[in-house]
């Protein structure tokens, strides 16, 4: 199995515009939507791949404040943004996890995600640990909590096909594997001392109201909500004394199931 092959664009918010391994291309992208000419505080611009979600994932600036600024190259594989109150580095080489640090001021609270919106089939299917804690957040409304992979009897694990609905989640657990036909791909995330979760979004048809498509993501995060201003103790990672947080996010085109 060949390692997964990423390409990023610096220029336009270091969003991830391919993920591969072989001849598979797991990332799905929209193309032609204006997502050369955005600034900081522009409305977010979905344009697919992998968004790098920080200080939040919803709320204000929706999808956060580093997918409308240029990133720039720091050293080798080392891709950097710097925002009003933080900054963000990745360290990304063939075949190895990517290695992260924020800076920022002591006591700093955020949400990190990596927003991986995947090119699926409708038999996709997601392995999370039976079980595990999670936060469902409709469309419209509060998160309602309940136990993967069918919390309030909504079954979460497969994508299936086009019904309308679009639902978020929130799942207690470092580790996933999202498996398409014979493909898989796993992903793992290590951070000492801060929350850890896996995000999915699973758009069929429903978002947005005017004009919907269909788009499905599987995040990794640090945190445990989607909006930072809802994060109650223990849902948002923090910056400790040293001004430094660090993580690795470990991706790998087959995995052993949670």
């Amino acid at each position: 199995m060949s390692p997964l092959e990423i390409v990023t664009d610096r220029a336009h918010g270091g969003r991830w515009t391919s993920l591969r391994s072989g001849g598979r291309e797991w990332l799905w992208r929209r193309d032609g939507v204006g997502r050369e000419g955005v600034s900081p505080e522009d409305a977010f611009v979905d344009a697919g791949g992998l968004e790098e979600c920080v200080p939040t994932v919803r709320g204000t600036p929706d999808h956060g404040d580093a997918w409308s600024r240029p990133w720039v190259r720091e050293g080798e594989g080392v891709e950097s943004v710097h925002c009003e109150r933080f900054s963000l580095s990745r360290t990304i080489r063939y075949g190895s996890p990517v290695d992260y640090v924020l800076t920022a001021d002591p006591g700093f609270r955020f949400v990190w995600a990596a927003h991986a919106l995947l090119d699926l089939s409708q038999r996709a299917a997601v392995h999370l640990p039976e079980g595990a804690s999670t936060r469902l957040y409709p469309d419209n409304g509060p998160w309602v909590e309940g136990s993967w992979p069918a919390p309030r009897g909504s079954r979460l694990d497969r994508f299936g096909p086009d019904d309308g609905t679009a639902v978020g989640a929130v799942v207690d657990s470092a580790r996933c594997c999202v498996h398409d036909d014979v493909d898989r791909l796993g992903f793992s995330l290590e951070a000492e001392g801060q929350p850890l979760s896996i995000a999915l979004w699973r758009n069929l048809g429903g978002f947005p109201a005017a004009d919907p498509y269909r788009s499905t993501g599987v995040e990794p995060m640090l945190g445990r909500v989607f909006d930072l201003a809802e994060a109650g103790p223990g849902d948002a990672a923090r910056v400790p004394p040293s001004g430094e947080v660090r993580w690795r996010l470990t991706l790998a085109p087959d995995c052993n199931c949670p």
